[in-house]
């Protein structure tokens, strides 16, 4: 990877560069603009370098991309306000496939295709006990984002035109979401593929109980009869439980677990039914942090695909898929054979180096193998460390996935700057 290392050096010689001048730059906030009424501007820009190998086929890629994010926000003292956001993603390396640049079988894929979009634009009302509906295009994180979530990783934004209501009431949390169209962060030259139609809702309750949050959540997908992906329709119903409970001074142990039941839905053309478990445990100590877990997307041998005997498996294609199954992004599309993750991680947080404001780290290692058939997929390596050098974000990342009987060998390093107000 020497082209690799050497865009990552010029990316931290820029960071150095733009300090003097960031270091005087602040975020305006909101400003007066009459009685009760005030305009909020927002800018988030973010330049990245991806770096990809993938010797046993033959491909690699070198991306550097760089995205703004400017918006307004113009909000009322009755609790009434408006959001307008525009997001733009532009290649300066462009030695990448990013789906849509027609450079499949020359370069491994690199998910971020130059695009200039109106990423949000909703009206929202909010009361003084913090209940709120959200009407238009807007940003949807839910939970974890194992279901439903923003894909913020990618430079292009996955939103939703949807309308969003969320409210308490004796202590039950209540959050209801229809959507018509998933914005796919594939872009304006995405075809088909830039937008998903359907006739989707998201509803979850929660309850806190101590220090445990108990949730149970329903999502039911119904994309189009038309769409490239109504294979993908699904409804699945669960339960989710977190929290955190401090022993003893600095120590706390933390822990997750959720499951849930996935069958197809309305306009799917196949028949199955297929389970989600994932838990976790960790604990933290002045800093310092391990975690053990376990993700299963299960697999169903006896399902009915495309009218015939089929296998299938537990899908989420709202997903922050990111988060999951590894960095090195080889199980975006769960197998039909479903997948098992078994998972450790060790982090640190150190606030107080003066020098690198915000510096923290963390290494995971997976082992993934099919959730029926017995096939070892192959495992990962994960490592990170960020870190702020006056107002700009500095991201280290990489990952290193070594193929069994799954994919292929990956390599990937990124460096990351992002800068807003």
């Amino acid at each position: 990877m020497n082209k690799t290392y050497t865009i990552a050096a010029s990316l931290l010689t820029a960071a150095a560069i733009a300090l003097p001048a960031s270091a005087h730059a602040s975020g305006t906030g909101p400003i007066a603009i009459d009685d009760g009424v005030t305009l909020d501007p927002m800018l988030n820009v973010r330049l990245r370098y991806e770096g990809v190998d993938q010797d046993d086929i033959g491909l690699d890629a070198d991306a550097l991309t760089i995205r703004l994010r400017p918006g307004l926000k113009l909000a009322f003292n009755n609790g009434l306000s408006f959001l307008a956001e525009a997001e733009a993603t532009l290649g300066l390396v462009n030695d990448f496939n990013s789906t849509t640049n027609g450079k499949g079988g020359l370069f491994s894929v690199v998910a971020d295709p130059q695009n200039i979009e109106l990423n949000q634009l909703h009206l929202n009302y909010k009361t003084k006990g913090d209940d709120q509906v959200t009407i238009g295009r807007q940003r949807i994180n839910l939970d974890d984002q194992r279901f439903v979530g923003s894909v913020g990783w990618r430079q292009n934004e996955q939103t939703f035109d949807a309308i969003r209501a969320q409210a308490s009431a004796a202590g039950v949390q209540f959050d209801t979401t229809y959507a018509i169209s998933q914005r796919t962060i594939f872009g304006v030259d995405a075809g088909r593929r830039q937008a998903f139609e359907g006739d989707h809702f998201f509803v979850g309750a929660g309850y806190k109980l101590g220090p445990v949050k108990l949730k149970g959540f329903g999502y039911f997908l119904d994309y189009d009869a038309n769409e490239l992906i109504n294979a993908l329709s699904s409804q699945t119903i669960g339960f989710r439980a977190n929290g955190a409970v401090p022993v003893g001074e600095n120590f706390k142990i933390n822990f997750a677990a959720s499951y849930a039941v996935q069958s197809d839905y309305k306009n799917n053309p196949n028949d199955y039914k297929a389970e989600y478990i994932a838990a976790s445990l960790g604990g933290s100590f002045k800093g310092f942090g391990l975690t053990a877990g376990y993700e299963e997307l299960g697999s169903d041998t006896g399902a009915t695909v495309g009218g015939l005997p089929g296998v299938t498996a537990f899908r989420t294609p709202l997903a922050t898929l990111h988060k999951f199954n590894g960095w090195a992004d080889v199980f975006l599309a769960t197998p039909a054979t479903g997948l098992r993750d078994y998972y450790a991680t060790a982090s640190v947080k150190l606030p107080g180096v003066k020098l690198l404001p915000g510096l923290n780290a963390a290494v995971t290692y997976h082992e993934f193998e099919a959730d029926t058939g017995g096939a070892n997929y192959g495992n990962e390596w994960d490592a990170k460390i960020g870190f702020k050098l006056s107002k700009i974000g500095i991201l280290l990342k990489y990952a290193n996935y070594n193929a069994k009987s799954f994919g292929t060998d990956t390599e990937k390093l990124w460096v990351q700057l992002g800068y807003s107000f």
